[in-house]
């Protein structure tokens, strides 16, 4: 009982959320009648959220320095969307070069805060919020209140789906839609998704298996079997499900395939890296953390030329989606990937929080927000409620960070 309970305790800031993530489903998909749960909408869901999750994943990193936040990442996905119009529409340039001078862009940002906030010593706070009315000011410039086209790889990045190898009808026993009187029923499953889930929740057993023994062998504490046991178990049978609903659909997401890159990369870079211990130790104790030699004005660097250079990406991202480059994009995208860090686990303090954490936040403020808009609730109700939802998870973060001092 001990073993279970020092389980839960080190672990109920990740799988607390993830088990709020599963009621908030529930709830909203029993308030809409199932709607929140067909496969177009699952589907459509992954590449209407998209934004959040790359935002959330750079936004992290900065909540990691010391409960830092970057402000401007709306008004940067905004002219990031500019120039993808400005090059692309208006330039006429090949869709791949608009695309990558659109995240350059992105990227050279980063870099112009980054600077600002670690050589020059300017607070985040103030930096990010001159960016946010620099940036926002710039794609006005650049689109004088035009709404410009897109047309190309944009649009496949933001709403395309990898071609079927072999679409197979779908048996009877597997009509798992008439139990949840979806709206469409499939007649074809997606074997390109089935596939790919398969290899992967394969693969991400195996990766937990072999951690395991290899931390076990080098001496480390590691967790009871029956709880790997159950993990890899539970996450093999949810990316199973998630494939199989997202194949009785258009199949496999460009936007997942991004999605899912970023955050192996991400995650390697967090855990397995020296910039990446660094930046925890940073949050830990920042003094402590120079006394020890880690050049923190150059981790601050980066850290924000890397917000500027998922800031890019989910500007193309965002773009693509709405077909059209628009001087309106980007409004509260900040707030959301703020939000979505802070309920997925990240400390108000910082070194504290993981990209899966990050991940697991996004999907909560991305499942709100479409469950909120398809039960018709009055946008200003919204915001309150996600403004009361990210307020109950940090006082959750400091209840129990006072706790454990008292322990």
């Amino acid at each position: 009982m001990n073993n279970i309970k020092d389980i839960v305790n080190r672990n109920i800031r990740q799988y607390g959320m993830l088990f709020a993530l599963v009621v908030i489903v529930i709830f909203f998909g029993v308030v809409t009648g199932g709607r929140l749960i067909w496969p177009r909408n699952v589907s459509m869901l992954v590449r209407q959220n998209a934004y959040v999750l790359i935002l959330a994943i750079g936004m992290m990193f900065c909540i990691l320095t010391g409960g830092n936040v970057d402000l401007s990442v709306g008004s940067l996905v905004a002219l990031v969307s500019a120039m993808s119009g400005l090059t692309s529409y208006n330039l006429g340039l090949p869709t791949g070069l608009a695309i990558l001078i659109s995240v350059l862009t992105g990227l050279l940002a980063g870099i112009w805060q980054g600077f600002w906030i670690a050589y020059v010593k300017v607070p985040p706070f103030i930096t990010t919020l001159a960016g946010m009315l620099i940036f926002r000011g710039i794609n006005n410039i650049i689109l004088d209140g035009k709404t410009l086209p897109l047309t190309g790889l944009y649009i496949t990045i933001g709403t395309g789906s990898v071609p079927d190898i072999a679409p197979q009808t779908v048996p009877d026993f597997l009509h798992i839609g008439d139990l949840l009187k979806l709206q469409n029923k499939p007649e074809y499953l997606n074997m390109t998704m089935l596939l790919v889930g398969l290899t992967l929740s394969t693969l991400y057993v195996l990766f937990i298996i072999l951690n395991r023994k290899s931390k076990k062998k080098r001496g480390y504490e590691v967790a009871p079997l029956w709880s790997v046991v159950t993990k890899a178990v539970s996450f093999f049978i949810v990316i199973n499900l998630f494939s199989y609903w997202l194949a009785m659909d258009e199949g496999l997401p460009i936007m997942l395939i991004l999605l899912v890159a970023l955050y192996a990369i991400y995650t390697f870079i967090a855990t397995k890296t020296i910039p990446g211990r660094h930046i925890y130790a940073m949050g830990g104790n920042l003094k402590a953390a120079e006394l020890s030699g880690i050049n923190t004005r150059r981790i601050m660097f980066l850290v924000y030329a890397n917000m500027g250079l998922l800031a890019g990406v989910a500007g193309v991202v965002t773009a693509g989606r709405s077909m059209a480059a628009s001087p309106n994009v980007g409004a509260n995208f900040e707030l959301d990937a703020i939000g979505a860090c802070f309920i997925g686990g990240a400390s108000a303090y910082g070194g504290i929080g993981t990209i899966w954490g990050a991940v697991v936040g996004a999907f909560i403020m991305g499942v709100m927000n479409n469950g909120m808009s398809m039960i018709g609730l009055d946008v200003f109700l919204q915001s309150v409620a996600k403004g009361l939802v990210v307020l109950l998870a940090v006082a959750f973060d400091m209840y129990s960070k006072s706790k454990s001092r008292l322990g």
